[in-house]
């Protein structure tokens, strides 16, 4: 596994929009851009990163201004501006061949997934996830400090936090928290491997593909297991079950030391009988898993890298995890 070259202050964060423009959240990504500042770091912006569309702008361009930032010399990490729907029609267009002569961090959370889990899986290059580029505020925040020592490549203990805070409090802006409590059938657990995931709607879309590339990755780092992590925007119960099947019976649970699955951003339970725990006790059985983390697209959430070995800890409901680059 490749581990780029952490960021130094006064270098270059480059940013791009492979799917969505921060347009619609200008006034958002102007203070992120801010932040960024603050922290000592100069900024690049490709030139449709601020369009208001759901597509930044078209699938050959959005792959060009991502290539232009991995050529550029000066710019030593990558952010995703924002989230999204279509990043996925990119892809096809990515050249992966200049990543792989031009190794840097990319970060981003989401719809980025799509190029994340596939530089990860195909070129053996570690990545980022956890903030798009329009995510940083001023605001008191424990997770993005997390984030930023991760940045410059502080590796922290990241512990289960106490409250969050979910999806649809945030868009209502409600400030309602709730405890958080992680799930697992075992008490105490100790879940160690190599890491990769994200997104889980994004995930599923790349089985079978040109863009798979996960059971060669499984199987070079079968010695050191594979862990999972899953976070789930707002796919239904019974959609997150069968997407787990298509998982096992794509082989991707092969070598699996454990899942890791965060808080439904916007959950669908269709019969109680099946709903998200019971989905993944049924198809995952034996393999450890814990549910309910501070994974995803609740608030806070907890940065995970790609490629890297995680170690992560469980008891009475709460836990913690680490990693280690190698």
């Amino acid at each position: 596994m490749l581990y780029p070259e952490f960021i130094k202050k006064n270098q270059v964060v480059g940013i791009c929009a492979p799917s969505a423009g921060v347009g619609r959240k200008l006034d958002r990504f102007i203070e992120s851009n801010k932040v960024l500042r603050s922290k000592g770091y100069k900024i690049k912006e490709t030139a449709s990163v601020r369009r208001n569309n759901v597509r930044s702008t078209s699938d050959k361009k959005r792959a060009k201004e991502l290539h232009e930032l991995f050529l550029d010399k000066k710019v030593k990490s990558i952010i995703c501006a924002a989230g999204g729907d279509f990043m996925l029609e990119m892809m096809p267009y990515v050249d992966f061949d200049i990543i792989k002569n031009n190794p840097k961090w990319i970060a981003g959370m989401s719809d980025p997934t799509n190029i994340l889990y596939t530089i990860t899986t195909k070129l053996d290059i570690a990545t980022l996830y956890g903030f798009n580029g329009s995510g940083f505020t001023f605001d008191k925040n424990p997770c993005q400090d997390v984030f930023f020592e991760y940045f410059k490549g502080n590796l922290v203990k990241q512990k289960s936090y106490k409250k969050y805070q979910n999806m649809i409090d945030m868009i209502n802006e409600e400030e309602i928290y709730h405890d958080v409590k992680w799930i697992s059938k075992d008490n105490d657990l100790e879940i160690s491997g190599r890491l990769i995931g994200g997104c889980l709607e994004c995930i599923r879309q790349l089985i079978g593909t040109k863009l798979d590339y996960t059971n060669e990755f499984i199987n070079r780092y079968k010695d050191d297991g594979i862990v999972w992590y899953f976070d789930i925007f707002d796919m239904s119960s019974y959609n997150f079950y069968l997407t787990l099947l298509q998982f096992k019976n794509a082989g991707w649970f092969d070598n699996c030391k454990g899942v890791l699955i965060g808080r439904v951003g916007f959950p669908k339970v269709e019969d109680k009988k099946l709903d998200y725990i019971k989905a993944a006790d049924k198809v995952l059985k034996n393999i450890p898993h814990i549910m309910e983390m501070d994974i995803g697209h609740s608030d806070p959430s907890m940065i995970l890298i790609n490629g890297a070995i995680i170690n992560a800890k469980y008891k009475d409901g709460k836990g913690s995890i680490s990693f280690k680059l190698k």
